[in-house]
């Protein structure tokens, strides 16, 4: 199955993300269970956690070369944000 890639990822309080995905759906994804997973430790620190990024071709995000999360995690495990669907706007060729 192929995933919609990320397009933007925003850090929010309480160690959730807002991903926005190619397909102009929202999702939150809580990493608060990461938390305790050895991998995903450096989450832990906010200064840390803010420094999210789109990986590159958007098959997830990134913070570092160690701690990253793909994009079928986010869509599968992210919850929808009600009325948060961006449109896709077509543009003539």
């Amino acid at each position: 199955m192929t995933y919609p890639r990320v397009e933007t990822v925003e850090a929010l309080p309480g160690k959730r993300l807002r991903v926005t995905f190619s397909s102009g759906v929202r999702k939150v994804y809580d990493c608060t269970p990461l938390l305790e997973s050895v991998p995903f430790t450096p989450l832990r620190s906010d200064a840390f956690f803010r420094r999210v990024q789109t990986a590159h071709g958007g098959y997830g995000v990134v913070w570092s070369d160690d701690v990253d999360l793909s994009e079928s995690e986010l869509w599968l495990r992210g919850k929808a944000e009600e009325g948060r669907t961006r449109r896709r706007v077509a543009t003539a060729s």
